[in-house]
């Protein structure tokens, strides 16, 4: 056991730059896409994204409850997710819509998230009892994060750039990038293959040992609160390149440098926090998220290379976040609840209840500031997107410092 524990650290890396490249990549792609090939309404194709989000919020305890129930038949059940969001993807690029495109669009990108969150809950999961093999003392969950989420980041980053290297190469963009993800989801589930099934024998006690337990109900609200900057600074990111830097053509060029540092720095917060502890490691990383983004208040129109420098460094904080948070979840439900499937049922809701949250309240908010995107926009309305973007990342961070401060950690 030893030695698979040790030897498989490589596919939990790839499975999770599988997952990583059917989440925020697919909101960057599909979009433009369907405009482009279908004549797709913006407005209409957002109003389906705010939809499936929540849906996601609300299919997801459920899906926790799935993977309990079918975690004597883990093997089969992830390998079907893992077909069907290959598939799917390849529906939603590379198969030409047999019914109205939006619709087809609504029903291939279900089925992408379902799958994707599935995966996600069960592959987290089995990530508690894998720490556990690696390390007893529990320093493993950091190990597992550091392969873990730096090869997810390096999914996203492969994934955000990969049709416009088809573009480059003459090759169809969208529809080369779905079959290298349908043909990397094979290589990720025959990589993850001897994982799945494995230390299951202990019974779920559903989700009352998670929202029970005081220190879990605080990291679970430590998530939400931090999740909550990215999904605000996601939501408005090509609004704020574009209108408040007037740098349009450099939103893909900043975004692949932000998450390429947030991949550098991943494994470097790992091993800062085996020196220094998880919970220190990841308070120094949200002091530096916090004076990146006061740093972008101040941004205004030719501002592109220090939004540049704010880029890589709240990337880097960015690596801390993704890596050291969910360790410290997954060493509390080692401990607590080590079936772990319906705890990281939680974990995806409350993340995925930012996302909901903030393309509810932001967009509307800067509209009637009266915000137009790729128009000529009032200092007032300027101003109110540098507000949303810069000023409310850091309120929400001061948040999850706090709670996260009074929050106690099992050292490792």
């Amino acid at each position: 056991m030893a030695r698979s524990a040790v030897g498989n650290l490589p596919g939990f890396a790839v499975f999770a730059g599988v997952l990583a490249a059917a989440g925020l990549p697919i909101y960057i792609h599909a979009p433009k896409f369907y405009v482009d090939e279908y004549a797709v309404s913006l407005g209409a194709l957002g109003t389906v994204l705010f939809a499936l989000r929540l849906i996601d919020v609300v299919q997801d305890p459920l899906l926790g409850r799935l993977a309990e129930a079918l975690r004597r038949q883990q093997a089969l059940a992830v390998s079907l997710a893992v077909a069907v969001m290959g598939a799917a993807m390849l529906g939603l690029f590379a198969v030409a819509p047999p019914i109205d495109p939006l619709w087809w669009f609504a029903g291939m990108l279900t089925l992408v998230f379902s799958a994707y969150s599935f995966l996600t809950i069960n592959f987290y999961a089995r990530g508690v009892a894998k720490a556990g093999e690696l390390d007893k003392q529990g320093r493993g969950h950091l190990r597992l994060a550091r392969w873990r989420e730096t090869g997810g980041l390096i999914g996203v980053c492969i994934a955000s750039v990969l049709p416009a290297a088809f573009e480059y190469l003459g090759l169809p963009p969208f529809a080369g990038f779905a079959a290298v993800f349908a043909v990397f989801c094979a290589v990720a589930a025959w990589l993850m293959r001897p994982e799945w099934g494995r230390a299951l024998e202990l019974d779920s006690g559903g989700f009352g040992p998670v929202l029970r337990d005081p220190v879990s109900r605080k990291l679970l609200l430590v998530a939400l609160a931090n999740a909550a900057p990215v999904a605000v600074t996601s939501t408005l990111f090509l609004f704020f390149v574009e209108s408040r830097l007037d740098a349009p053509g450099w939103e893909g060029p900043l975004l692949l440098l932000f998450f390429i540092s947030a991949a550098g720095a991943a494994p470097v917060w790992g091993m800062i926090a085996e020196r220094i502890g998880a919970k220190k490691a990841l308070l120094a990383a949200m002091v530096l998220a916090i004076v990146a983004f006061s740093f972008a208040l101040l941004l205004g129109t030719g501002d592109t290379i220090a939004f540049a420098l704010i880029c890589l460094a709240s990337g880097a904080a960015l690596g801390a976040d993704l890596t050291l948070l969910p360790a410290i979840f997954a060493r509390r439900m080692e401990i607590i609840a080590p079936n772990a499937t319906e705890g990281f049922a939680l974990w995806s809701f409350v993340s995925k209840f930012t996302l909901a949250f903030a393309a509810a309240a932001l967009l509307p908010t800067l509209e009637a500031a009266g915000f137009e995107s790729g128009a000529e926009n009032s200092e007032q309305a300027l101003w109110t997107l540098s507000l949303l973007y810069a000023a409310v990342p850091c309120v929400l961070k001061l948040v999850a410092f706090a709670l996260l401060i009074v929050t106690p950690v099992q050292k490792d």
